[in-house]
């Protein structure tokens, strides 16, 4: 297949993880809010194109790349190939993760670190090489996708808590680094969520989770999408360095 050549004055947003779930619902709703996208995926194709084929439905142009975030030396041939000179970056939602679970005195170290390499080191990949080109421009938007288990742990989760929290930590430091270029970064915090990550849990453990909402739901997609749009958008051009929580109340 021919993808769509992105036009290289339009504002686009680059998404990692953006084929499925959270990263899809983002990917549409930043087109709809008139951004270009650039979407990465790891290893399902057919999902990455079918998101690109919505927002084209749609009126917006958008094209897909295979990533693996946690290789470095891949990110920095990804950006050389698809992002410098070639769109004009202005927003990095840094989306991709992966799940490992499993008890502390039974985790593996490789499951550990598997993790630790998406979530947090493919942050700081993406980020570093994206800043360099925001940095040039004097502008941009990086928001990365952390969690409530990064605010409150949760059992079984030693892992995907450590990575999210130290994402929020990264975000901190980002936003204090970049903010005299104009560039603002912020972290998304999403609750007990419906994604593929959640589909697979028994009924009565979905039940356990609801009952800790105060609003006594779970969240969608688009409730984690909204809140990206909005720190995507010129209404929070002067918030850098938060964390938005959108978790029904789960932790306050």
């Amino acid at each position: 297949m021919t993808q769509q050549v992105l036009d290289k004055e339009q504002a686009t947003a680059l998404i990692t993880g953006g084929s499925r779930g959270i990263g899809r619902a983002i990917a549409k709703m930043l087109a709809q809010d008139g951004y270009q996208i650039l979407l990465t995926y790891r290893s399902k194709e057919e999902e990455a194109l079918l998101v690109v084929q919505e927002i084209e439905a749609l009126g917006g142009r958008a094209r897909h790349a295979a990533l693996d975030i946690s290789r470095t030396e891949d990110v920095r041939r990804f950006f050389q190939d698809e992002v410098k000179d070639k769109i004009r970056l202005a927003c990095l939602v840094n989306n991709a993760g992966i799940t490992k679970d499993g008890l502390l005195i039974r985790m593996k170290e490789d499951d550990f670190m598997a993790v630790v390499d998406v979530c947090l080191r493919g942050t700081f990949a993406v980020t570093q090489e994206a800043a360099k080109i925001m940095s040039k421009n004097r502008a941009g938007r990086i928001i990365n996708i952390s969690s409530v288990v990064g605010l409150m742990g949760n059992a079984g989760q030693a892992n995907y808590a450590a990575a999210k929290a130290g994402i929020i930590g990264f975000t901190k430091s980002c936003a204090k680094e970049l903010a005299s270029r104009q560039i603002t970064c912020n972290a998304v915090a999403p609750g007990f969520i419906e994604t593929d990550m959640t589909a697979h849990l028994p009924d009565e453990v979905k039940a356990q989770y609801i009952e800790a909402i105060p609003l006594k739901r779970m969240g969608i997609a688009d409730d984690v999408a909204k809140a990206v749009s909005f720190l995507a958008s010129d209404k929070a051009a002067y918030i850098t360095g938060q964390v938005l929580s959108v978790n029904g109340g789960m932790y306050c």
